[in-house]
């Protein structure tokens, strides 16, 4: 049972919405729910505590025809709100079902001309291939105009248990159309041969050096759980899951003021680089086509989380619209990280020192071959961190390593890629109305204000419009982003939020890729637009097989105003990734992600009462035998 407009949908409330659409006769043996996502309600009636209905909306495909609508259920008074078609040529084709992988990898083996391919290589048994079917990219191909469609590569393994990954058929691609149910095309060029090295990564012997780490707390956890209202050192916020998004913040509030109305990862793509024909397509939008809360893994005490952990469980719909639990989709746990603050009176030799420790609420979700750890961190400071972890096992194709590829095995070529993720930021500094300032630091010319040439100082320039709010970011500047509340500190000054990033590359596609415009939003480290609450995810709401255009840039284009306005910050970052082989057989993580500090917010270093717990405080030069 809810007990308050933003949690997250339960198990009940997504049996409710289905059985409105069966009642209303929308649902038939042959409709899907691609998705199924809460609406959220108005800010206001949130702020003001007022009663909401919980809305739902979904997405349904008919599987025999293709046809495709979009239902609003209101699930507390159990009524369709509204129905209305979508055209997918216009607005794009909704996310892949779990269902349809299965059934285009099917429909691949049993065709004779795959099925001729792999003899062409020698290949006689293929009940071990593995038919990977992915997103298609959009490129207006007249075999595929108006379908829905799964590009289909193949991987072979040696046993059930085998790494496909490690095994790729070069130069074998199917095109598989999910309504007919028929393979429109397959491609079979180039006698590249198979790597036989396997990619499994485990059975190795274990090193016996590394000595257990114990983590305890005696006296239990510094914070608290409501429902999904967490409350920790300062902080509150409430812990969302959806199933497109996957984990989501609300009302993140520090001190008890407002910091953030809403935060999210709203969208990733992983465009690929190479340009054969087997890969030059690719382009996954992980939240937008295969969703990531979908695709969420039920975490393990020790393993993906460690320490004394509190879990939260997702409920989601599955293919048919009947909901699905998740087990332990979230984990939040406490841990130590390190010195907080420090000094050593060099008059005295008193030392005063304090430990530093964070909050972590974190997911993963699995993609295919990737692995994808999202990490909020929340610091004494008053500091939000975003740490996105990509690991699991690179994609590969087969030959000889090239201007875009590297080997990370024998025959084996992991091809140059970027992840590109995108935050999204509703802010609320300090109250609702915010304004956003980029500031850099610029040295002084040399002259009658700077004689000795040592002076830098900074600039800052109001984001006042859209148009002008769709920005790079520039580490030679060491450019960040102040987002300024009406509110001021003891000194006068505005309370603000830094945004510090911590830049890659944006997308390297050219302007006149497809990806370029499906993806528009990798183009900027940084959008700042007016909130709407239809503007939800920065590449639209259908971005599958959708021609682009959507999202960002087209909310940009109305230029509305953004000087103390209800505003919305989106963020891109990630890395850029040319393979090597320590990559292989499985990837160590790769970190990216940014910073969201207080600047001004506060009158004075707020951790200042932040208790000694090493037993450290006030020791002597020398004398301290804490072992710290």
């Amino acid at each position: 049972m809810t007990t308050h407009p933003l949690d997250p949908l339960t198990a009940a409330e997504i049996a409710r919405v289905r059985a409105v659409l069966v009642a209303a006769g929308r649902v038939g043996p042959t409709t899907r729910f691609p998705s199924v996502l809460p609406v959220e309600p108005p800010k206001d009636a949130v702020r003001l505590g007022l009663p909401t209905p919980r809305r739902v909306r979904a997405v349904l495909l008919d599987t025999a025809t293709g046809e495709v609508a979009e239902a609003v259920v209101d699930a507390t008074a159990g009524v369709e709100e509204s129905h209305r078609p979508l055209d997918p040529e216009k607005h794009g084709q909704p996310a892949v079902l779990f269902e349809e992988y299965d059934r285009s990898a099917d429909l691949v083996r049993a065709d004779p001309r795959w099925q001729a391919a792999m003899r062409r290589r020698g290949i006689e048994d293929w009940s071990p291939a593995f038919v990977a079917p992915l997103s298609p990219g959009s490129f207006d191909e007249p075999l595929l105009r108006g379908r829905r469609v799964l590009r289909a590569l193949t991987f072979l393994r040696d046993h059930v248990d085998d790494s496909p990954w490690a095994h790729p058929v070069e130069g074998l691609l199917c095109e598989v159309d999910l309504i007919a149910g028929e393979v429109l095309a397959v491609t079979d060029s180039g006698d590249v041969p198979v790597p036989v090295e396997h990619g499994n990564y485990t059975g190795v012997e274990p090193r016996t050096t590394l000595k257990p780490i114990s983590i305890t707390q005696p006296e239990g956890v510094s914070f608290t759980v409501s429902g999904s209202e967490v409350t920790w050192e300062g902080w509150t916020f409430r812990i969302g899951f959806n199933a497109r998004e996957g984990l989501t913040l609300h009302r993140i509030a520090f001190g008890g003021d407002p910091v953030v109305y809403r935060a999210s990862v709203a969208e990733m793509v992983v465009p690929y680089g190479d340009p054969a024909p087997w890969r030059n397509w690719i382009s996954y939008f992980d939240a937008g086509e295969y969703l990531l809360g979908k695709n969420a893994n039920s975490l393990r005490l020790g393993c993906d989380c460690l320490g004394v952990i509190h879990y939260f469980d997702a409920v989601l719909a599955d293919d048919h619209g009947h909901p699905l639990t998740i087990p332990q989709a979230v984990c939040m746990h406490e841990e130590d990280y390190g010195v907080l603050w420090k000094h050593t009176n060099i008059l005295t030799g008193a030392s005063d020192v304090r430990r530093s420790r964070r909050l972590v609420v974190s997911s993963f979700s699995t993609i295919g071959n990737y692995d994808y750890g999202f990490f909020w961190y929340f610091h004494l400071d008053g500091t939000i961190e975003l740490e996105a972890k990509a690991t699991g096992v690179v994609f590969c194709g087969a030959g000889e390593p090239g201007p875009y590829g590297e080997l990370v095995a024998p025959g084996l070529v992991a091809p140059v890629h970027q992840h590109l993720f995108c935050a999204r930021l509703d802010t609320e500094v300090a109250g609702p109305l915010n304004t956003v300032e980029e500031v850099d630091f610029v040295g002084v010319p040399t002259g009658p204000a700077n004689p000795r040439g040592n002076a830098f100082t900074t600039t800052t320039t109001v984001l006042d419009r859209e148009s002008s709010a769709a920005r790079l970011a520039d580490p030679l500047r060491g450019r960040t982003w102040l987002v300024r509340g009406t509110d001021t500190n003891r000194l006068g000054q505005r309370r603000s939020y830094q945004l510090v990033p911590r830049p890659g590359p944006v997308l390297l596609a050219q302007p006149e890729a497809t990806v370029a415009a499906r993806a528009a939003f990798a183009s900027k480290h940084l959008w700042v637009t007016r909130f709407h609450e239809d503007e939800r995810y920065p590449a639209g709401e259908y971005p599958n097989q959708h021609p682009g255009g959507a999202g960002l840039p087209l909310w940009s284009a109305q230029d509305r105003p953004l000087v103390d306005e209800d505003v919305v910050l989106w963020h891109v970052f990630g890395p850029t990734h040319l393979p090597r082989p320590e990559d292989w057989p499985v990837m160590p993580v790769d970190y990216s992600g940014f910073l969201f500090r207080p600047v001004g917010f506060h009158d004075r270093n707020p951790t200042l009462d932040v208790p000694d717990l090493s037993g450290c405080a006030h020791c002597p030069q020398g004398a301290c035998h804490c072992g710290r």
